[in-house]
């Protein structure tokens, strides 16, 4: 029996979705292991998040009080120090922007290997098979290792574990070095039209290049207030300009889980999809039926948009 270590995510108060599905992928490898599954809280309101992280399959949630943001120095502290505690087999963290920041220097820590952007795991004996995704999600990859491993999950594929859970509750008190800390977050400040963050809508709706001209965009402008929506797009959008780059959805900007994401003019280029699959219900509008993005869609519409949109908005008012 191995036990496994998923490491949470956090940002201005509010856990992240993909720390819901970190627990889920360890629970997963925990199964295969026949070990326990840990999980630890670093930072802000560990007690309240506790609470949120006992979820079903987690065995026990390690808070630990530091500071109110994401450091990097003091999550390798931590991380390193639980790893030496605890003893697992694995160490499982979110793909995100903190989880590159940390996980690299843990790995090199621990003398580990490490595997970023996993899209799927499994555990055989003392094996890891780690899946990744290369050449903009053409290929899969399969990487095999033997031992203990840091691994880094991308986010949406794996389901957010959910029901409430029996875990115990316990601080870890870390022996935090204070001359090793060398960066601190001061405060935050919204760049491009920061205000709205794509990854929380419930609906999105989504333009790309089949909008042919920027004051096009004002239909889709129409049709997103109709259904209280937030509009986002592919990235030739955004490299026009027409939008800033917080609205793009795709390897290159957020990956989005809404309820509902209606495409509209997205050919549904592998980066783009890899950046939308896991929303709930897919909506497609395209005057081509062979774009990749009709193959995905719950709903494909197969006309002008120019023609569908208005009669959508119509509807929706």
């Amino acid at each position: 029996m191995t036990d496994i270590l998923a490491v949470t995510d956090h940002r201005r108060g509010e856990l992240r979705d993909v720390s819901y599905e970190t627990i889920t992928a360890g629970r997963q490898l925990a199964n295969e292991t026949g070990g326990d599954l840990h999980v630890v809280v670093i930072s802000g309101p560990v007690e309240e998040f506790a609470e949120k992280l006992n979820r079903e399959g987690v065995d026990a949630v390690h808070t630990v009080e530091y500071g109110e943001e994401f450091n990097h120095d003091v999550y390798a502290q931590v991380i390193t120090q639980l790893y030496d505690e605890l003893a697992p087999q694995y160490v499982v963290a979110p793909n995100s922007v903190n989880g590159l920041d940390y996980a690299p220097a843990v790995a090199n820590a621990l003398g580990l290997p490490l595997v970023t952007d996993t899209v799927d795991l499994e555990a055989d004996g003392d094996t890891l098979i780690a899946t990744r995704e290369m050449y903009g999600g053409k290929v899969e990859t399969t990487n095999e290792l033997t031992g203990n491993a840091v691994v880094t999950i991308r986010g949406a594929e794996w389901p957010g574990a959910d029901g409430t859970g029996d875990a115990a509750i316990e601080e870890f008190h870390a022996e935090i070095d204070e001359d090793a800390i060398r960066s601190t977050v001061t405060g935050f400040e919204e760049v491009g039209g920061g205000d709205v963050d794509i990854s929380e809508a419930d609906v999105l709706v989504s333009v790309g290049r089949g909008i042919e001209e920027e004051e096009n965009l004002e239909i889709i402008e129409e049709l997103a207030d109709a259904l209280d929506a937030t509009v986002s797009s592919s990235r030739p959008i955004v490299d026009n300009g027409w939008l800033p780059k917080n609205r793009q959805v795709g390897q290159s900007g957020k990956v989005v889980t809404p309820d509902v994401y209606i495409a509209i003019g997205i050919s549904g280029a592998v980066q783009h999809v890899a950046g939308m699959k896991g929303s709930e219900t897919i909506v497609a509008i395209n005057t081509d039926p062979n774009a990749p993005i009709m193959d995905i869609a719950d709903y494909a519409i197969h006309d002008d948009l120019f023609d569908v949109v208005p009669a959508l908005t119509e509807e929706f008012q």
